[in-house]
């Protein structure tokens, strides 16, 4: 049994962290799945720059940058004397490898769209980085403060999905595969001392058996409580802390466009005419969501309301069905991946389209799986998903995603946003794209989830909001 810190109290510089998914592998430069992130980001793993907690773009292993007056070429200032975890020696050659790895016909890297706007990547010294872009980019630095940008060396990114090699605050010591990962301080790290010497990532799924582990000290906090109904419980007892943020996690239904029978636009509206997400929201989140109808997060400036676009209407439901040719319904799979949003909202979700006929074989799948089977070879009917990304609705232009949406408007819309600066015109086009993904209900918009942070009442420095994937843990120290 892991002995809870907060239990205890005699070893206040280690941690235990819970987390519902366990990462596939360890590298965020070649993986999708956030839990990877979770684990790695800001902690093993940094970029030349980072995101805090409210979203803004820090220095990181860049302490400076210049901009040209074009807005196309970016001069980074580096870190100098950092190291990475096995003594390789941190320059500018490690930020050229890492970028061109990325952006090369052969990268395996997740957000790939990223790196697509750059040109070149040059060393002008050890210290000194030259990127080059197409055009303008206004979120150019944030996107590469992203998981996906961290800076990785030639001698072990071979390695790093099971022994991740970085530069950060904490080393990674073992990864107990179905258990734990164990990280411990970098004792050279070039920055800022972190308190902690040692944190523990443990993945508990099961909500009840993580209420349990929190109650009996087994673990310190989770950063996303899965068990929403028991947040009461931890809020009424002084030994913890409940904390409700955001977080970037658009949480849909997701369909396969390229399957029948719902590549027919009229079966996904009237999927979209059925979906109460009140109910669903009320019934797998305990009320803890914000309802969406598009994949944008409501917190965004950019953000356009279009809950409206698709009422709840049983009758238009069946008359669309009929018109698709499918007047009685049809029998469809849903593979519900562990978190507690997936497992139970896939319940109601079959009970609601049950209404119009819609007869759902409910598959429970872990998460490898999901990824293999739904995110990798698109073997699905409908599964239910966050996707916590930032800023992340480029990923519809990609035809050949997991969604199989190909759409020339959108996609056009999206490369001319991935090129323009000016905000007011950005933020017409983002809401162009969200309006097209509405009408065409490519997936059923669910809601925004929330996080429900549970953690020790002597612990501090815990991101209440996630603007990007992580729990970053940089700050984190207990208070007595």
């Amino acid at each position: 049994m892991v002995i809870g810190l907060s239990t205890i109290g005699a070893f206040a510089s280690e941690i235990t962290v819970g987390m519902v998914l366990e990462p596939p592998h360890l590298d965020p430069t070649a993986g999708a799945a956030a839990a990877i992130d979770e684990v790695v980001y800001a902690n093993i793993f940094e970029g030349l720059t980072r995101i805090d907690q409210n979203g803004a773009v820090q220095p990181s292993l860049a302490t400076s940058w210049t901009i040209s007056d074009d807005g196309m070429t970016y001069i980074f200032s580096l870190k100098t004397g950092a190291t990475f975890h096995d003594g390789t020696g941190f320059d500018a050659d490690d930020v050229v490898f890492t970028f061109n790895r990325a952006r090369a016909a052969d990268s395996t890297n997740a957000q790939k769209g990223i790196f697509a706007p750059i040109t070149s990547v040059n060393a002008v010294g050890p210290a000194t980085v030259e990127i080059k872009i197409a055009q303008p980019q206004g979120d150019f630095l944030f996107n590469i403060g992203r998981g996906d940008a961290v800076i990785v060396a030639p001698e072990s990114a071979d390695t790093n999905q099971s022994n991740p090699v970085g530069t950060g605050p904490f080393k990674f010591v073992r990864w107990d595969q179905g258990s734990r990962v164990i990280l411990e301080k970098n004792a050279n790290y070039k920055g800022k001392s972190v308190a902690l010497d040692k944190a523990t990532f443990v993945f508990i799924s099961d909500p009840n058996a993580a209420q349990n582990a929190m109650l009996a000290g087994e673990v310190d906090g989770f950063a996303n409580f899965p068990a929403p109904e028991a947040l009461t419980i931890f809020e009424a007892d002084p030994r913890f802390q409940v904390v409700r943020g955001s977080t970037e996690g658009e949480t849909i239904l997701s369909t396969n466009n390229g399957k029948a029978p719902f590549n027919k636009l009229k079966v996904r509206q009237a999927i979209a005419h059925v979906l109460d997400r009140q109910a669903i929201i009320d019934g797998a989140m305990f009320g803890y969501g914000t309802p969406i109808g598009s994949h944008f997060a409501p917190h965004h400036p950019f953000y356009v309301d279009l809950l409206n676009t698709y009422p709840r209407d049983i009758e238009k439901a069946k008359a669309l069905l009929a018109e698709a040719g499918y007047p009685d319904g049809f029998k469809a799979t849903i593979k519900l991946p562990p978190p507690t949003y997936a497992r139970r909202g896939g319940q109601i979700i079959a009970a609601q389209l049950r209404e119009i006929g819609i007869e759902l074989e409910l598959i429970n799948v872990e998460w490898g799986q999901w990824l293999e089977d739904v995110f990798k070879t698109k073997n699905y009917d409908l599964s239910i998903v966050s996707h916590v990304e930032p800023f992340d609705i480029g990923i519809y232009a990609n035809p050949d995603y997991y969604f199989q949406y190909d759409n020339v408007v959108f996609q056009a819309i999206i490369e001319k946003l991935n090129v323009t600066a000016d905000e007011t015109k950005r933020k017409q086009l983002a809401q162009a794209a969200q309006r097209i993904l509405a009408e065409d209900a490519v997936n059923g918009y669910l809601f925004q989830l929330a996080k429900t942070g549970v953690w020790s009442a002597n612990l501090e420095g815990m991101w209440p909001n996630s603007p990007v994937e992580g729990n970053d843990l940089t700050a984190v120290r207990w208070t007595n």
